[in-house]
């Protein structure tokens, strides 16, 4: 469920026509709904209220302040996978015992930067990094909370490139080296072992390959419990799917998923932590944009949009599936037609749709792109030299800008000419 609904034959956000919030920013933008956002967090929480658990929002999905100080102050923990993440859920007011720090390429700077600044835990994915928070943290006399991301080699069912848990994978250790990973890690200075981490993808639409990976969790549990390692945390990842269809077809709900975990783990005592973005996020925004020109091509015709694959890449990196629906509702009995829904960037790959049926649009109509909260904004760039878009914050009956978009002069001023270059 989101708060993007068509009322009085048009699209509101929350109690915000989005045509009134383009009339004041323009488009290209982004538009999330705070109530969504809350929503969706929360249904994460109670599934979780069988036990003690911390859901971490993983925000790499979207990371705009705003976004970050709603969720915070919601009680949710932040899963960072950079230095730059991390500063900024400082920023929103995250205390470090609610961050995890994950990702497979930590660098030293970012380690020392994360101590200092206090951490929940690393989430740890070789030995050489593991040997390196042991080295920094000995050094700086701290211990650094770990736990390691094992990979069990279970296959999510999704997308190749957004699969992270099957042995060919990047991520974590092969599940069968861990006894002996988490032997070195007791041994080592400045490690304090305190559970379990595993994560196999993202946008899995089955509980199934879940369940299959946290019993492997399970058994290793008792198994390094058996070696006198002291296991109290099992970080889940995240990962559940949402719909990028308004089809019958679901993904899980939040509390399915929390009475899988039940059924799985339960048993084992442990705090449960979990890193949600996409399900929090992503059917918490859209991506509005306009029509620039309806062009007639040869057995097809072109919608020319001022969005492009620069404001949203997924469907060029995924080929992502998103709902585009008009601002205006159209009537019942409009009859739809075929386009190829396009951004005007100079890539044969800036398509967002082929074949799209729609009912009839022309220039200066406004479309959205729905579920486009998660991986965006993010993700966005200014190729083509086109203005990151604004992102906006809908609460209720109000909204405002939570980035603006820069001007060309701004952009500009950001390169540096050499002294060679110069004008005299």
């Amino acid at each position: 469920m989101d708060h993007f609904l068509y009322r009085d034959g048009q699209l509101y956000a929350e109690d915000v026509p989005v045509a009134e919030i383009a009339a004041a920013v323009g488009s290209p933008a982004y538009i999330y709904s705070t109530a969504t956002l809350l929503r969706h967090f929360t249904l994460f929480d109670e599934a979780l209220s069988w036990g003690p658990h911390l859901v971490c929002y993983a925000m790499k999905a979207a990371s705009n302040q705003a976004i970050l100080k709603t969720l915070a102050e919601a009680g949710a923990g932040m899963d960072v996978v950079s230095g730059g993440e991390y500063a900024r859920a400082k920023a929103a007011g995250v205390p470090g015992d609610r961050i995890v720090f994950s990702g497979v390429g930590k660098t030293r700077e970012e380690i020392r930067t994360v101590l200092e600044g206090g951490i929940r835990q690393f989430n740890i994915e070789s030995e050489p990094e593991m040997r390196a928070i042991s080295e920094i943290a000995a050094s700086m006399g701290v211990t650094a909370p770990v736990t390691i991301r094992v990979n069990p080699d279970v296959d999510a069912k999704t997308h190749a490139k957004i699969a992270t848990g099957k042995s060919e994978n990047k991520f974590g250790i092969p599940i069968a080296k861990a006894r002996e990973v988490y032997a070195e890690a007791a041994r080592l200075p400045g490690l304090k072992v305190v559970g379990i981490d595993v994560h196999i993808g993202s946008q899995l639409t089955e509980l199934e390959p879940f369940a299959m990976a946290y019993r492997k969790v399970a058994e290793l549990t008792q198994e390094l419990r058996e070696d006198g390692h002291e296991i109290t945390r099992l970080d889940l990842g995240g990962g559940l799917g949402i719909p990028y269809t308004r089809s019958n077809e679901a993904p899980p709900l939040p509390v399915e998923y929390g009475a899988m975990i039940e059924r799985e783990l339960g048993h084992l005592g442990c705090e449960i932590e979990i890193e949600p973005g996409r399900l929090i996020a992503g059917n918490a925004g859209i991506l509005l944009s306009e029509v620039i020109y309806l062009k007639e091509g040869e057995g097809r015709n072109f919608l020319i949009l001022d969005a492009a694959m620069n404001d949203l890449i997924r469907p060029a990196m995924y080929d992502a599936h998103h709902d585009i629906v008009p601002v205006i509702e159209p009537q019942a009995a409009t009859e739809q037609q075929p386009y190829d829904i396009v951004g005007p960037v100079c890539e044969s790959g800036d398509t967002f749709a082929k074949g799209r049926m729609m009912p009839p649009l022309g220039p200066g109509d406004l479309v959205a792109f729905r579920s486009a909260g998660a991986y965006g904004a993010v993700m966005s760039s200014e190729y083509n030299s086109r203005a990151l878009v604004p992102e906006v914050l809908v609460h209720g009956d109000q909204f405002a800008v939570i980035r603006r978009r820069p001007s060309f002069e701004e952009m500009i001023n950001r390169d540096s000419l050499p002294e060679w270059l110069q004008a005299d």
